[in-house]
């Protein structure tokens, strides 16, 4: 294998690394924009809860857990054999 690309590959804007590495930055800048935001914007939930500083980030992200967790082990309940359909 060479280390250089081929000159006729087509190369994307991801393939560069200092692109990757702006991509992540504008996240980051992003994620503490809204951060930032939830300080200042009123929250009108029923519940008390709803009211605590990052709820909703901190209830998104155990919902994400929640939801891989419960995958893998409905994957052992669903799974088949390689050979299922050869049979």
């Amino acid at each position: 294998m060479s280390a250089k690309p081929d000159q006729n590959e087509k190369r994307y804007w991801l393939d560069d690394p200092a692109n990757v590495t702006r991509l992540v930055r504008v996240f980051y800048v992003v994620c503490l924009m809204l951060i930032a935001i939830d300080v200042f914007v009123p929250k009108h939930g029923p519940f008390a809860i709803e009211h605590w500083f990052g709820f909703y980030g901190f209830f998104g992200f155990l919902a994400c857990v929640a939801l891989v967790l419960i995958a893998k082990q409905l994957r052992r309940a669903l799974m088949r054999p390689e050979d299922y359909y050869d049979r």
